[in-house]
């Protein structure tokens, strides 16, 4: 499961899927985070991701953690790494199994215009040395993900072999496809989606091991085009769909990259609204959108499509004042 715990954020995104940092935090009293922690519990996943916006916002998060860790799951956190000081660290190294620090450039001038604020990069690498001192002597597993778009797709080759080997201890680089989600979902933001033959470079075997032999020998280089969250529904009839997603006020998503909820945590049995979520994947509105997509570009139409469909009024209020996204050729 991934609980985006909160929608505050000190970043501003240009590809953010949950457009944290432009919205209400909808954050839980920390009672009610427990609360929906233990719903989760009943559900019984083998892994909970805590993401958002940034959850080391949240106060008490550690004891949230916690509280799905004492029951045998495993924690993870992403983190954009800003306010990640060293009694965080520390915190954070103690309870998380797997500490993922989002980098969405090898160098500040491209990873702070992705990540829409000055310094971020700076930030970021702060974090990981911290995690670095920390993490070696702990049961826990650091490492980057990297969304990897037209903007900077150039400059994967450098993450492996100029920002990896900074941090010796280093478990995992993983370079993901952008995928339209949230604000990438919005027009303009298509020239930055891959095309087909670069989403094929990105996985093909040749050019993962290309990326590998950059990169020091105990770093796990990992590259995917994302497939799987498109929900496709072939994909969905023979493979089925291992994941679900959790909004910060404890609403369940239907499908995590799309918007429309089944319910409450807080409210509702969390197995009916899994078999809510499991029934909106055969939705026939959901079936035709998704069968039809050919292209990253017909994703995000599809995308726009199936949120507007699906989503409250708040929501599609909040598509409608989307700010329309202008490109900035790499350097």
């Amino acid at each position: 499961m991934t609980w985006d715990i909160t929608y505050a954020c000190p970043l501003r995104c240009t590809h953010c899927y949950s457009e944290s940092g432009r919205r209400p935090s909808r954050q839980l009293a920390h009672d009610e985070m427990l609360r929906v922690a233990d719903a989760i519990v009943a559900l019984g996943p083998e892994s909970v991701e805590f993401a958002g916006g940034e959850p080391l916002l949240v106060r008490g998060i550690f004891e949230v953690a916690g509280r799905l860790r004492s029951a045998g799951i495993t924690v993870n956190l992403y983190t954009g790494g800003w306010t990640l000081t060293r009694p965080m660290a520390e915190a954070a190294t103690e309870v998380f199994s797997r500490i993922t620090v989002s980098v969405d450039g090898a160098t500040a001038e491209v990873h702070d215009r992705i990540r829409g604020r000055a310094g971020s990069y700076e930030r970021a690498m702060r974090a990981l040395a911290l995690l670095e001192e920390l993490a070696p002597a702990r049961e826990v597993t650091f490492g980057i993900d990297c969304v990897a778009m037209r903007g900077n797709l150039h400059q994967l080759d450098e993450f492996c072999a100029a920002v990896a080997p900074r941090f010796p201890s280093l478990g995992f680089l993983i370079f993901g496809a952008v995928i339209p989600s949230g604000l990438a979902s919005r027009p303009g933001f298509e020239d930055e989606l891959l095309t087909q033959d670069e989403l094929r470079t990105l996985t093909d075997p040749e050019y993962v091991a290309r990326l590998r032999a950059l990169a020091p020998p105990t770093v796990q280089v990992m590259t995917t085009d994302n497939f799987m969250l498109q929900m496709n529904p072939g994909f969905i009839e023979r493979y089925g769909f291992p994941m679900a997603q959790v909004e910060p006020d404890g609403e369940m998503r239907a499908m995590p990259i799309y918007e429309g909820t089944v319910g409450s945590l807080l409210e509702e049995d969390p197995l009916v609204l899994w078999e809510r979520a499991i029934a909106r994947w055969r939705d026939p509105f959901v079936v035709e959108a998704l069968s039809s997509i050919r292209s990253m570009r017909d994703w995000a139409e599809a995308t726009r499509r199936i949120d507007l469909h699906f989503g409250s009024g708040e929501v599609a209020d909040r598509i409608r004042r989307r700010p329309a996204y202008l490109a900035v050729a790499p350097a």
